[in-house]
């Protein structure tokens, strides 16, 4: 008697504007989505634009073992959003017997330069939109309006972080049933709690007392991630928790006035620590010294952060907007608080800093939440399931 048939591989083209090693979480979804998919017996070519931090090369493997084609050698300007968009397209001509189904992960010049070739090549087509407010912000371009309105026409397959993002996209005009709700993956062994011992080494190998309660952002050093905010309402409970540590791990433009704003602050070196960028391999090692993560920012799509330091086991200090939302329920996984409100972000630590109980509990309960939700496993399973209905 025959056994059952094997599901047969599928071939995906995926294209993205910027891939690791540059930082950010649509960068890290196409890795950890394409090194998956490639895991379970799927093929993944990767399209992407170059310039620093990416390698001065064309074809590249990278550290995870996905094949990547860096079209561009210019990192930013005008000129390379062209180039870029134009071999995107020549890249999908050329390569239409190589592919199932073209993935754009970015919206950007190039998806409104490859979309109507795919269409007109008859290729399955999937968007994933990479954060809130992005629809409307589309909508106010012209290449946006492009985009918005051939996928509505053709009715591609959109994916959407969080409800927000739903609710945008029917009031641009969008059906329901071409929307699908995507998650970002994490890989839950890697970020997974410490083992004994493994928090109170790392504490000591960097000058942090193992008595001292260490909460943690991970994250660009950037405008929208409300890091003023942030880091003035952790000011307001480290005058009543002296030893409490905030570790800010990442880098960016907002770095000297963030400098500043803690001298005005009257805080001291030791209770900021600006830890700056560090290897992707070091991020599950931070959060596991760690005992409060924290995201106040006014806005995300699906924070990839957030996950991990749940998947880690962490409690958090998040705003209250609808990408957090839907990861953390207040009082249960965290705390949520008005993303600028100074005073609300202060009692939240300061809730969390003296009940290691409730600290506890939360991190566990995180830690659950994400291994039944959002483990690549579970994430995979439905990018195939869309990947094979649109092949369909």
């Amino acid at each position: 008697m025959n056994g059952p048939v094997a599901p047969k591989p599928i071939r995906v083209l995926l294209i993205c504007d910027s891939y690791p090693p540059v930082l950010g979480g649509s960068e890290i979804e196409a890795q950890r989505v394409a090194a998956a998919m490639i895991h379970r017996g799927h093929e993944v070519r990767v399209l992407c634009a170059g310039g620093p931090p990416m390698p001065p090369v064309r074809e590249w493997v990278d550290p995870a073992g996905v094949p990547i084609t860096i079209l561009t050698r210019r990192s930013r300007g005008r000129w390379r959003d062209l180039i870029f968009a134009s071999e995107v397209t020549s890249a999908i001509w050329r390569r239409r017997r190589n592919y199932d189904v073209v993935y754009f992960l970015m919206q950007g010049l190039h998806l409104a330069a490859g979309l109507p070739l795919a269409h007109f090549l008859r290729k399955p087509t999937v968007v994933k939109i990479s954060g809130s407010n992005l629809i409307p912000i589309m909508r106010g371009s012209r290449a946006g309006r492009w985009e918005l309105d051939w996928m509505q026409q053709w009715h591609v397959p959109v994916m959407l972080l969080n409800e927000g993002m739903i609710q945008e996209a029917l009031a641009d005009g969008f059906e329901r049933n071409q929307l699908v709700w995507m998650p970002n993956p994490v890989d839950t062994d890697e970020f997974r709690p410490a083992l004994p011992g493994e928090s109170a080494a790392w504490r000591e190998s960097h000058g942090i007392s193992v008595s001292t309660n260490v909460s943690i952002y991970v994250g660009r050093l950037s405008q929208e991630k409300g890091l003023r905010g942030l880091i003035s309402g952790f000011a307001r409970a480290a005058r009543e928790a002296s030893e409490a540590v905030l570790a800010v791990v990442g880098d960016g433009p907002l770095r000297l006035e963030l400098d500043r704003l803690v001298s005005e602050l009257g805080l001291n070196p030791t209770q900021i620590r600006f830890i700056g960028h560090v290897p992707a391999a070091e991020i599950p090692f931070w959060l596991r010294a760690s005992d409060v993560f924290a995201l106040t920012s006014p806005n995300e799509g699906f924070p990839c952060s957030l996950l991990e330091a749940m998947a880690v086991g962490l409690p958090s200090v998040v705003s209250a907007i609808p990408a957090n939302l839907q990861l953390v329920e207040d009082g249960v996984h965290g705390l949520t608080v008005p993303f600028d409100s100074e005073e609300a972000i202060g009692k939240a630590f300061l809730r969390l800093f003296r009940d290691s109980g409730l600290r506890r509990r939360m991190g566990s309960t995180a830690r659950q939440r994400v291994v039944d939700n959002y483990s690549t496993t579970k994430v995979i399973e439905r990018y195939e399931s869309l990947f094979n209905g649109v092949i369909g």
